[in-house]
Formats: structure tokens, C-alpha cells, sequence
């Protein structure tokens, strides 16, 4: 008897009242690090929580390498997960990855989603001619081989860069404690398929409406990735929010759930949040590959 998709990826379901509201989780975290919008929500929408394969308390032992060797395979567990529970046009909250599995998954089966909301996402991590990704090749090599050699020493220090967010430490504690509780294997192995994907040629066949959350400080998604998603996904519209680091969700979280409410209710981002083309295109400063080891 095959395991549950519940199982494999310690679902919880709170909540019966309103559309239902799947929070997807990034690289390294776990459900855990939706709470404040958990707290927000939970009496509105309900809420789907589970951890993605390899993180948090997912089951390690219904890994296996072969599945697991893509984004697909994180989109197919969000479309299983959907139809275990008969979701249908549901919101999916994607961050980092889990945005990009939340665009395939709309893409497969549009039905099961009315919106989509990506917080920090990227379709590809890797710099190209005309487009600025955030890493070069040798940046990510040197990424593996820090995971392959001190694993646990890496994740406290990618972790701190990450977050970004020197006046809250616990933060990063945080996030290296959910990066260090991964079996090593599994997170270099997900850290490849994820850092060297490539999806830009999906994001004009995503018809859904989606709200794309950017903030600045953000050493793995650079801000001209934001306006690369706003400008090549039909219904998107680009949100700015005034967080640093990668988590915003959990450093600013009054600023996401302020953007979450306007986009679920149908009203504008707010003036604050609005992000010209003008302002988007202006340079910035600062390279990554110091960072990232």
C-alpha cells in the first residue's frame, strides 16, 4: 500500500471557512515559516500547510533521487495534494521554488487555481545574455562544494546572508536550523536541480492571475527578476515591499500580508507597494559571489 501524500509531507489542514489558501514553502524551510500569515488568515480562508520532500518533518525515508530530481516533481506533490483534498480553484502562496512549482502545476491543471501569489521567486538563478539572474556558474560550484564538504558550517553562514536581517539574528538562527535538519545529500542534490533550472519559456503559458512579491537585499533573487516575471506572465502584477533578505514572509511580515490582503480582496497595491518600469530598470549595486561560501 503506497504512503499518503498526508505522510510524505506532513499535511495540516486548518480551518473549513473560505477558498483554499496552500502556503508552499521554499528551499530549506518549512511550514512552520508561514505562521504569521497562518495567524492572519486562518479565519478567512483554509489553510494548507505541508512540507516540501526533505524538509521539515516530510517523511526522508520516501526520498528518492530519482523522482526528486526537478522542479516537476514539487509540482506534481502540490497537483496530488490538490486533488486528495478536492481543491479547486484554490490560492497558491509560493516562496522561492515553490513559486515556480506552483506556476507548473497552474500550467498542468489551471483549474485547481484562481491565484497565484510568488514571494520572492525565480525562474531561473543562473545570469544569461540579456538577463540578470544573480549567479554565475563558478558562484555555484563553489556553493556545492561548500555543502559537500561542511555542510552544517555552510548552512549557519547562508543562512545569516539569506535572511539578511542583522538586527533580527534569531532569524537566521531560525533558517539555519531548518537547512541543517536536511540530510545533506537530499539538500545539495535539491540546491542543484533548483539553482541550474530554467523555466522562463513556461511563464507566458501561465493564464492565472498572480501577484509577484519583490523586496530588496535579496542575495539569491535580484530585484530585475521580479520585473522579468511581472513583464513576462500575462496577468502578473509586481508588488515591492519594504523587507530585506529572501523570507520576507517572516521578517516583514506585516508588509506581505498587507499585499496578500489587497491582491485576495482585488484592490491595487498600494502606493507604497507599486513598482514603475522606470524605477525597476535602474541599476543596482552589489554582486553575490562573495556571499556564497
Amino acid at each position: 500500500m503506497s504512503q499518503s501524500i498526508y505522510e510524505r509531507l506532513n499535511v495540516r489542514v486548518l480551518g473549513s471557512m473560505g477558498p483554499p489558501l496552500i502556503l508552499a514553502h521554499g528551499f530549506g524551510s518549512e511550514q512552520r515559516a508561514w505562521r504569521h500569515q497562518v495567524a492572519a488568515f486562518k479565519d478567512r480562508y483554509q489553510i494548507i500547510l505541508f512540507d516540501h520532500m526533505g524538509c521539515g518533518r516530510s517523511d526522508f525515508n520516501a526520498y528518492s533521487a530519482e523522482r526528486y530530481g526537478s522542479i516537476h516533481a514539487y509540482a506534481e506533490d502540490v497537483l496530488e495534494l490538490c486533488e486528495e483534498l478536492d481543491v479547486h480553484d484554490g490560492i497558491l502562496v509560493g516562496h522561492s521554488v515553490s513559486g515556480m512549482a506552483g506556476l507548473l502545476a497552474a500550467v498542468a491543471e489551471p483549474g485547481r487555481f484562481q491565484k497565484l501569489v510568488f514571494v520572492k521567486a525565480s525562474p531561473r538563478y543562473l545570469n544569461d545574455e540579456g538577463y540578470v539572474g544573480g549567479f554565475e556558474q563558478h558562484q555555484l560550484d563553489a556553493l556545492y562544494d561548500a555543502m559537500s564538504t561542511q555542510f552544517h558550517a555552510w548552512a549557519t553562514g547562508f543562512a545569516q546572508q539569506v535572511m539578511n536581517t542583522p538586527d533580527m539574528p534569531e532569524l537566521a538562527q531560525e533558517f539555519a536550523r531548518t537547512l541543517s535538519s536536511m540530510r545533506p545529500d537530499i539538500a545539495l542534490a535539491t540546491a542543484r536541480f533548483i539553482f541550474e533550472s530554467d523555466l522562463r519559456a513556461e511563464l507566458p503559458r501561465l493564464k492565472i492571475p498572480t501577484l509577484v512579491l519583490q523586496s530588496g537585499g535579496d542575495i539569491a533573487v535580484p530585484d530585475e527578476v521580479g520585473l522579468y516575471l511581472a513583464q513576462n506572465i500575462p496577468l502578473a502584477q509586481l508588488a515591492r515591499i519594504d523587507a530585506a533578505g529572501h523570507l520576507p514572509h517572516l521578517s516583514a511580515p506585516r508588509a506581505v500580508n498587507q499585499a496578500l490582503e489587497d491582491f485576495l480582496s482585488h484592490r491595487a497595491p498600494r502606493a507604497s507597494q507599486a513598482v514603475s518600469v522606470l524605477e525597476s530598470l535602474k541599476p543596482r549595486s552589489g554582486g553575490v559571489g562573495e556571499h556564497l561560501n
